[in-house]
């Protein structure tokens, strides 16, 4: 259990002691994800009908943001800034060093949390039990799959750390637990949710290469971010379809 240690440490800020099990942690990923999925979902559930949907689903994403530290939501506002910037490779390095905010990176994060909110309103109580572990098992190991398939933008920071002890066996047992929890949570649907975060992980993987010349941990918290909204908006438009949800 070393690894899901090294994964709660990693991924929240729960009490844990993530140690130099660096490797270990990777395919325990997605299984804390999809733990923090059902935190969220759960506290959705619970505050749905004693407020409104809406302000149900604010709190729960709230939550959710206070439990993993915002660091995820950090990575997505820092790329944002660096990629959106008309500058040269060193500039945009320094820009996700800052730990400031510009228009990008605000107006990123607006969007995302407003999406976010909106969509897990949308969503009946099996529904978001479905849809939220799944979508954050599938964008951990949309980030643990770029963590072995790319290389760190720099020789330091969490990108190049936890890059650099990922073999095939970790990143595959990674991409496999976030495929399980797709297809337990969400059945026929995983096949295009799985899609989603392969093609989100890759274009981000894209421009990183390019913008960059690698992945850093904000790229690895804007993809995750980026990969969560498009799996739940996909589950919102999905709706009663998913036999689980049903009831």
């Amino acid at each position: 259990m070393k690894g899901f240690r090294a994964a709660v440490g990693l991924l929240t800020r729960v009490p844990s002691r993530p140690g130099p099990e660096t490797e270990k942690a990777i395919p325990w990923l997605p299984v804390v994800g999809a733990l923090v999925g059902a935190g969220v979902a759960l506290i959705y559930i619970a505050l749905r009908d004693a407020t409104t949907p809406l302000a149900a689903a604010a709190v729960a994403i709230g939550a959710g943001a206070l439990v993993t530290g915002g660091f995820h939501e950090d990575g997505l506002a820092d790329t944002a800034d660096a990629f959106g910037a008309d500058v040269s490779r060193e500039r945009r390095l320094a820009i996700l060093k800052d730990p400031h905010h510009g228009t990008f990176g605000v107006l990123a994060l607006v969007v995302s949390v407003a999406a976010r909110i909106a969509g897990v309103s949308a969503l009946d109580r099996w529904g978001a039990l479905a849809a939220l572990p799944a979508a954050h098992a599938l964008s951990r190991a949309a980030s643990a799959l770029q963590l072995w398939l790319l290389p760190a933008a720099t020789p330091t920071g969490l990108g190049a750390t936890y890059s650099k002890p990922v073999g095939r066996r970790s990143g595959l047992a990674a991409g496999g637990f976030g495929v399980v929890a797709g297809v337990a949570l969400l059945g026929g649907w995983s096949i295009p949710a799985a899609a989603i975060a392969i093609l989100v992980a890759s274009a981000m993987g894209w421009l990183s290469l390019r913008k960059i010349g690698g992945i850093t941990g904000d790229v690895l918290g804007a993809t995750q971010q980026l990969v969560e909204l498009g799996v739940l908006l996909l589950c919102v438009s999905a709706g009663s379809h998913v036999p689980w949800w049903r009831g």
